[in-house]
């Protein structure tokens, strides 16, 4: 949503076949675009990022993980940005297909200045927005490196914590911490280099947080392929929409997305607010060559605090910022860290599974631990107590709990087609506990095509194949099993040795 550095359209939302909807609708008042505000793929699940800290602290990476790139901004009061970052200067970039305002229609003029962009002596950046006689000038870094990027068969993990701007009058403030690939740099960085601008949106945007008019509310957005249209629907870009985000003007919440290529046929981006994750797009929606073009690359990443432009002007169908905007607001950064796992897809969180016997035929077995990728903390263990038909290894994905995924990629349903959809689970779950086993294609946001229901089958170590009747399914998918329960504080209450698609 955030950046198109060549045309002024204001970019809005697209929360794609959204299961789980929540947030209000807004009138927007300017603009052809429409901007829907309901989050897709709102997971009730931790994911395994960074662990927490204070906003002058960099988090260690997780286990199997490595820092690629941190700041803690640990500067002198008053002092400015390292030379890891460099500033972006004036109202636009300079080079091939590069426009005023940045595309933006954003009225702040960038400075290199302290009043602008410091540090406070405490581990903090502020960029600070501010109206001299109704000019306004803000500030606006990127890091001098531009290849911080997934490596096949890993993952990478952006993230930061901010303290978004919390101004008395708040109408135009645009506070964003953002990804570009290095393909829009020609030459240098930033406005000090020359840019192609004329590569939005091919080369690949990937938007981390973003907020307007300080209503205390956050979105994620990836951006690619062609514009106008195209597989990311520009200039919207495929989004979560804005989410109420409690306490993000008052306290430092922690912004992060992962670039998951632990399958490079499959590969995702999933965005987090505070270890949470609310948003995923993937390959399968974009098409290989469009996603490749986008993500399989090197990016550099930016923070910025714009004023005005089309997106905040579209949210309160005004135009912004208004005489009565307060001045002096700032976007309080604590860290920016950036951590990538090796190419052997051994990263904690949404690694691999691990299984040695894997079919991605529909009407197979497939064990549970052929999974190509995963949301929450997943077991996998003997499947004690069952037998393994041919062709599965003997392995389950143990005590499966609410908000739970297994994602397998490229099954092939064939052109017959399957109907059913088996699968071999045991339950040791407590008494009144129960849940529900989803199959959702190409993107876990997406209406599940087949569910069952599981409670106790008498314990962890006995079995049972539940079926469940399903609209007829062809050709090749990503198939997302979703474990979702009502029970209070999400005990485990299913786990999963194989499954299979029925062609009846």
């Amino acid at each position: 949503m955030r950046r198109h550095l060549i045309t002024s359209m204001w970019r809005g939302t697209d929360p794609r076949g959204a299961r789980h909807k929540k947030g209000r609708p807004r009138r927007v008042a300017t603009l052809a675009a429409v901007l829907a505000l309901g989050p897709a793929a709102v997971f009730a699940m931790v994911a395994v990022t960074a662990p927490a800290a204070s906003a002058t602290t960099v988090p260690a990476p997780p286990s199997g993980w490595t820092t690629a790139f941190s700041d803690s901004f640990s500067g002198a009061n008053g002092s400015g940005v390292d030379s890891n970052w460099t500033h972006d200067t004036g109202t636009q970039y300079s080079g091939t297909g590069c426009t005023a305002n940045y595309g933006t229609g954003e009225v702040e003029s960038n400075t290199s200045s302290t009043a602008n962009v410091s540090e406070d002596g405490a581990g903090h950046l502020n960029i600070t927005a501010l109206n001299s006689g109704g000019s306004w000038t803000s500030g606006r870094i990127e890091t001098t490196a531009d290849n911080f990027e997934a490596p096949a068969g890993g993952e990478m993990e952006v993230t930061a914590s901010i303290k978004q701007p919390n101004p008395a009058t708040g109408v135009g403030y645009w506070p964003a911490f953002w990804m570009l690939g290095s393909g829009f740099r020609a030459s240098g960085a930033g406005t000090s280099g020359t840019m192609d601008c004329s590569n939005w949106p091919s080369t690949g945007e990937i938007d981390i947080m973003e907020d307007v008019n300080a209503l205390s509310e956050h979105s994620g957005t990836l951006h690619c392929g062609t514009d106008p249209g195209g597989p990311c629907n520009e200039t919207t870009g495929l989004g979560s929409g804005l989410q109420a985000c409690s306490g993000c003007q008052t306290g430092y919440n922690t912004y992060s997305a992962i670039v998951n290529r632990t399958n490079t046929s499959a590969e995702s981006i999933t965005y987090y607010l505070n270890g949470t994750a609310y948003y995923t797009v993937t390959e399968s929606q974009v098409g290989t060559s469009a996603w490749q073009a986008a993500v399989d690359h090197g990016f550099f990443l930016i923070l910025d605090l714009a004023m005005g432009g089309a997106y905040p002007n579209a949210i309160c169908g005004c135009t912004s910022p208004s005489s009565s905007t307060s001045s002096g607001a700032a976007m309080s950064v604590g860290y920016v860290a950036v951590y990538t796992t090796t190419g052997s897809g051994t990263g904690t969180g949404t690694g691999t599974g691990g299984g040695t016997s894997c079919t991605t035929t529909a009407t197979s077995d497939i064990s549970a631990d052929c999974y190509s990728a995963s949301q929450g903390t997943i077991g996998v263990t003997a499947a004690t107590g069952d037998t393994n038909p041919s062709g599965v290894d003997g392995n389950q994905a143990a005590q499966l709990a609410n908000g739970d995924y297994l994602e397998y990629g490229n099954v092939n349903f064939g052109t017959t087609g399957s109907t059913q959809f088996d699968a071999r689970v045991a339950s040791g779950a407590a008494s009144g506990v129960s849940g529900a086993v989803e199959v959702v294609l190409d993107n876990p946001s997406n209406t599940a095509v087949a569910t069952f229901d599981v409670a106790n089958t008498g314990g962890w170590t006995t079995w049972e194949t539940i079926p469940a009747n399903m609209s007829k399914v062809t050709g090749t998918h990503n198939v997302y099993l979703e474990f979702v329960s009502g029970a209070g504080g999400d005990p485990p209450y299913v786990s999963l040795h194989y499954f299979n698609f029925p062609t009846s």
